[in-house]
């Protein structure tokens, strides 16, 4: 049995090819993604403060303080506005696969991934990263 091959990304999850409803596309994930970082590392320096001439050992906890920040804005963002802020910003959002509130888990299991960074950068063919995968999520056009 051969499997059919797909036009499209999302095509064989019944999306769309373009417009609303469709896959987002790498230009609006990877704009998005600068979005939530940058603004965590705003947030970030704005708490905890940025010593430019500190060393690596007196800097402690706040060279990872953008990473912890991006991170809570993930959880906190996906579950209650739909997806991140860089998301939301570019027109997207996440969705459950089989439809239904995301819950709290996915959020974490997908933040957790993305900030590993590897399974974000693996990509099946409908454009879906091991981390949206693993969620089973789907970052899709709004």
């Amino acid at each position: 049995m051969t499997d059919a091959v797909n036009t499209y990304p999302g095509e064989r999850l019944g999306m769309p090819k373009a417009g609303t409803g469709s896959i987002a596309r790498p230009g609006r994930r990877i704009g998005a993604l600068l979005i939530d970082y940058v603004a965590a590392t705003i947030i970030a320096t704005g708490f905890l403060g940025f010593d430019q001439f500190a060393l690596p050992s007196e800097a402690g906890l706040t060279q990872f303080a953008p990473m912890a920040v991006f991170a809570v804005l993930q959880i906190l963002f996906i579950p209650t506005a739909g997806g991140s802020p860089g998301h939301r910003i570019l027109g997207m959002r996440l969705v459950r696969l089989g439809g239904g509130w995301v819950g709290i888990w996915r959020p974490i299991v997908r933040t957790l991934l993305l900030v590993v960074v590897i399974p974000a950068v693996i990509w099946d063919t409908d454009q879906r990263g091991l981390h949206d995968k693993a969620a089973g999520l789907v970052l899709m056009r709004a």
